[in-house]
């Protein structure tokens, strides 16, 4: 449908005029294409100046080395305003000299287009609305318009049945004065005549509409696009791509003369987000969700994200890392697993230091004191108050439900101290010749969980829900059993 929003995996085209913001009657034909793996290029049939020029003398024009870009390019095609973000020239052919004069050509790559709106820059608070649809997000409200029944008189199906629609209330909550609201929209019904078969379709899209209470930028709609990606990524343990990106742009209002308002204006965005979105791919089978919006509901689990994903966004994104674009290297993912536990401890804020911070001080100057002068500044650099990383593994291990925590790690001390000296290894010899790899991979998968485990007990998931992950979600199960078979201390292990 025309209205729909422009999904980030499917290709796109608008032929038009376009133009630099500071010389806007210098409008250049040409057509701007999109395509999910080659992003955006625009092809211009002749050219912007990006010779690099100074004038040393009155009538003298010296050109130097190196293109000129544009943070801005603007245009208007196929009736809509286009703003291109980080413009870069890549090629084109100049005729100046040319036997036979013929138009200049010139071909632009950007990283991102507004497609409904001029903007002067990715900082311009242009809009009042960001709406996001992300894979799986249907499955994670836990809420459909749609309603199946079939007909089974005396418990036998007789063919009969049907497909009912009901409006699903949207889902409002507001985080220091900006509303999320989850909310569905469906199509009517259409019916598709083949030549061989009838189809009756609809279809249901989920989305997430963020509303500051203030204009904002394109910068804050791609961070509140990144916040809803994430929280999904978390709650289905995979990679959730973006599969659109709308805007409506500030002080578009306007009303009918019947006194019926009319929408803002709508921007669609095309960039590459972290992880595209394909919006005919099958959904995540259920059985892999960690939670979904009836173990924990919108309402509360949307602000508790918002200020968990700031505090602890570093030891998230390393492990969603993880899911996004996993190494092949064992040792780069046990590196990322540890560092993402010890970044996640600090982010905590557990405060748990091995000495009372006075007999600290005091050990640490008794020890100065031996320590000639020359060397006494990086001496003191290297005596910390600080817990160990095996520390730091006990503390985490200890923070969600128990019982969660037994089922996933049979053996936290053995746990933690084969952790601990397969880091130590790796970082300090530059290799781990005391684990096999199948107890590396079973140190990557268990410090994961256990991390994963932290930050959704964060979030408040509720304990029986901890549990009920750890038995039944596919992949807790296995580096449960993993665990097990590696992680527990035997008399003639190591």
């Amino acid at each position: 449908m025309a209205n729909d929003p422009l999904n980030l995996d499917e290709a796109g085209e608008w032929a038009g005029l376009w133009w630099l913001p500071d010389d806007p009657d210098e409008q250049v034909p040409g057509v701007l294409r999109y395509d999910a793996e080659g992003g955006l290029s625009l092809s211009l049939i002749g050219a912007f100046e990006d010779r690099i020029t100074s004038n040393p003398a009155p009538g003298v024009t010296a050109y130097h080395e190196g293109t000129r870009t544009w943070d801005v390019i603007h245009g208007a095609a196929e009736q809509r305003e286009v703003t291109l973000l980080g413009c870069v020239p890549t090629g084109g052919k100049r005729t100046m000299f040319a036997r036979v004069k013929s138009p200049d050509k010139q071909t632009v790559t950007a990283t991102t287009a507004i497609i409904g709106a001029h903007v002067s820059g990715e900082e311009d608070a242009a809009f009042s609305v960001a709406e996001v649809s992300v894979e799986d997000l249907g499955l994670w409200d836990a809420s459909s318009v749609f309603e199946g029944f079939l007909g089974a008189p005396d418990g036998k199906i007789d063919g009969t049945g049907r497909i009912s629609v009901k409006p699903v209330e949207a889902q409002s909550v507001v985080v220091d004065g900006t509303e999320y609201r989850l909310a569905h929209t469906h199509t009517l019904p259409l019916f598709d005549q083949r030549k061989g078969v009838t189809v009756g379709r609809m279809r249901d899209t989920a989305s997430v509409r963020v509303a500051p209470a203030e204009p904002f930028a394109l910068s804050a709609a791609l961070k509140a696009a990144s916040l809803v990606q994430d929280l999904i990524a978390l709650a289905t343990h995979r990679a959730a791509g973006v599969i659109w990106l709308r805007l409506e742009v500030a002080g578009t209002e306007s009303v009918l003369p019947n006194g019926q308002p009319v929408p803002r204006r709508r921007a669609d965005v095309l960039y590459s987000p972290a992880a595209l979105g394909k919006h005919d791919a099958k959904a995540v089978d259920h059985h892999r969700v960690f939670f979904t919006c009836d173990s924990l509901p919108f309402e509360e689990v949307v602000p508790r994200w918002c200020e968990a994903h700031g505090r602890l966004q570093a030891a998230t994104n390393m492990i969603l890392g993880l899911r996004y674009a996993p190494a092949r290297f064992i040792e780069n993912n046990l590196l990322t697993a540890v560092g993402a536990a010890e970044v996640l401890h600090r982010g905590l804020r557990i405060d748990e230091k091995p000495f009372p911070k006075a007999e600290f001080t005091a050990m640490r100057d008794a020890m100065l004191g031996q320590v000639p002068e020359e060397h006494r500044d990086r001496f003191k650099g290297a005596i910390r108050n600080d817990p160990t990383l095996r520390d730091r593994l006990h503390a985490l291990a200890a923070r969600p439900d128990q019982e969660a925590i037994a089922l996933l790690v049979p053996d936290v001390a053995h746990w933690a101290k084969r952790t601990t000296r397969a880091r130590n290894d790796l970082a300090h010899e530059g290799r781990t010749p005391n684990h096999s790899f199948e107890e590396l991979i079973a140190v990557v998968e268990v410090t994961t969980a256990v991390v994963i485990l932290n930050v959704l007990h964060e979030l408040g998931l509720p304990p029986e829900r901890q549990r009920e992950i750890v038995q039944e979600h596919p992949q807790l199960r296995a580096t449960s059993r993993t665990a097990g078979d590696w992680l527990v201390a035997s008399e003639s292990g190591p």
